[in-house]
């Protein structure tokens, strides 16, 4: 009797281990398995940005460039001093891996001129984002905050829709339109024409865009300073020329200056991708 009682109890225990060691196995294969947050494997690290490093921005800008910018330049008889004033003014700086800049000021017989170039590489220092996305997202706000103009389209509808509504007053809208046009005739010379506006600029770059503002200086002359902002991957370039003319009337020429601008920026773009 003893030993009857005694066969059905091993095999208790003998049932018990086989049950305990199936699931340690299957405990393990679970403690193998990746886990389910874990995406650093199956995520690459966003890519570097093209450029390493920055030119040396004084030496950025051609001599033939800064005659054309700053014509007080040649005017200097003394070679020392022009020397100098080719050399500029290097912008102080802690990392200059990072940004670099430049200033130069020279004046002449007509006119004071101001030019500053500005160069920064932008890099993420995170594994999601790109250095090109990051540069994106800070040329983006340079832009915004330079309140562009609206393109002049948005006159267009407004004043057809006008028109359309109102087909029975045909006298008095063409007299509120010969009205208007007048005096959008005597305002025309002191504004600016679209074709010189603040805008976006294309073919420089990877997106750019351009400011022209027109201050009145410490004393009556008028100081006008063009800006020109590009980006190249994750390098972004800031032009400042600023002119003030000695002549308390004079009032510098928008699209000389503004030429002269783009065409630094786009040496300026050439030197990056040469």
């Amino acid at each position: 009797m003893q030993r009857k009682a005694y066969v059905p109890g091993i095999a208790a225990l003998l049932a018990a281990l086989l049950a305990g060691c199936t699931g340690g196995s299957g405990s393990k294969g679970t403690a193998a398995d990746p886990k389910p947050g874990d995406v650093s494997v199956n995520t690459p690290a966003a890519q570097p940005g093209k450029y390493r490093t920055l030119p040396e921005a004084c030496a950025a800008v051609s001599h033939d460039s800064l005659d054309s910018l700053l014509p007080g330049i040649r005017q200097i008889t003394d070679q020392d001093r022009r020397d100098t004033a080719y050399e500029g003014q290097a912008t102080l700086t802690y990392d200059t891996d990072r940004r670099v800049g430049c200033g130069w000021k020279v004046e002449s017989t007509d006119a004071t001129d101001h030019l500053s170039v500005d160069f920064e590489r932008v890099v993420s220092y995170d594994n999601a984002v790109s250095d090109d996305s990051r540069a994106q997202d800070i040329y983006a706000t340079e832009e915004t905050a330079a309140n562009l103009p609206e393109a002049s389209a948005s006159a267009t509808p407004s004043g057809s829709g006008s028109a359309t509504a109102t087909p029975s007053a045909t006298p008095s809208s063409s007299a509120s339109s010969t009205a208007s046009a007048s005096a959008s005739t005597s305002a025309g010379p002191s504004e600016t024409p679209a074709d010189l506006q603040p805008r976006k600029l294309s073919g420089l770059g990877d997106e750019a865009f351009l400011d022209d503002k027109l201050n009145s200086g410490s004393s009556t002359a008028q100081q006008r300073t063009v800006t020109v902002v590009f980006r190249t991957s994750n390098v972004i370039v800031r032009i400042e020329y600023a002119e003030q003319p000695t002549a308390s009337t004079g009032t510098p020429d928008s699209k000389e200056m503004q030429d002269k601008a783009r065409n630094l920026a786009h040496k300026l773009v050439d030197r990056f991708n040469g």
